[in-house]
């Protein structure tokens, strides 16, 4: 049985908005790539998930537990962050950790401090008067301080500088070698590359492509054949490029790259 799994998965909420008849599963100890761009249904799909909104049809189930009717029993053991985070904006950072820890009634063991020191973040000022970047860090640590076997990240990067969406992305791998099983829907394109086993492409509410990055590359090859003035100028050509020669022609075949798949799904189209 998949640890995380969607079935028909139907809401529609009218004008082609909603997610339509979407099904995937994703492993134990897997890091899954959800992407699309806004409107797509990335969201409404991780809502379902979260016990947050209840399907019109299909169903959906974490670790064999029905995620609307189950959902206090599943989020015991997962970590979220959603794609915009609401705090309590009169505490200060550290209250609101402490608060979280009470609430999880984590007693004994927390990541917090570690998390804290990982992203550089001082939560002593209120969360009023922090940036967004800090917001961020300080929904990260929340999310991960209570050591879930699950995480579910919905655009967890936002905000951040290059150099923590960097930490964020070696995180994640540490994470998977922990034998964390983790879904991330993000926009970008390098941080889903470097850490996701699969990923999966939704497209006004329709999953176009569930695979690994390397067999989405398989499948999206470009082959290009030039013409030489003369056979030596093919065979130079040729070992410059990594091409076939033939004679004065080469071919080179290359694979795009995630972007560039991405953008054959949803190339000149409505990207709602």
């Amino acid at each position: 049985m998949s640890l995380i799994s969607i079935e028909n998965l139907t809401r529609d909420y009218g004008a082609q908005k909603g997610v339509f008849d979407v099904s995937f599963s994703i492993e134990k100890g897997e890091v899954f790539g959800f992407l699309g761009p806004n409107g797509a249904g990335k969201t409404t799909t991780i809502r379902h998930l979260m016990g947050f909104l209840k399907p019109e049809s299909g169903q959906c189930h974490i670790n064999g537990f029905d995620c609307w009717t189950d959902r206090a029993a599943i989020q015991t053991h997962l970590g979220y962050v959603p794609g915009e985070i609401s705090f309590f904006d009169d505490m200060t950072g550290a209250e609101y950790l402490r608060f979280m820890e009470e609430y999880r009634k984590i007693s004994v063991y927390s990541r917090k401090d570690e998390l804290l020191e990982y992203f550089d973040l001082d939560p002593k000022g209120k969360i009023k008067k922090m940036s967004k970047g800090m917001k961020q860090k300080l929904g990260l640590i929340t999310a991960m301080m209570h050591d879930p076997d699950i995480l579910i990240f919905d655009e967890p990067t936002s905000g951040l500088d290059p150099l923590m969406q960097s930490r964020f992305v070696a995180l994640v791998g540490a994470e998977k070698k922990r034998g964390k099983t983790i879904l991330l829907s993000s926009h970008m394109f390098e941080e889903v590359e470097r850490t996701c086993d699969r990923i999966g492409i939704i497209r006004s509410g329709k999953l176009v492509a569930v695979d690994s990055v390397e067999a989405l590359r398989e499948r999206h090859v470009r082959s290009y054949t030039v013409t030489l003035d003369t056979e030596e100028m093919a065979v130079s050509f040729a070992k410059d490029f990594g091409g076939m020669q033939a004679g004065r022609q080469v071919t080179v075949t290359t694979k795009q790259s995630l972007e560039e798949i991405f953008m054959t799904y949803y190339g000149g189209g409505k990207n709602a």
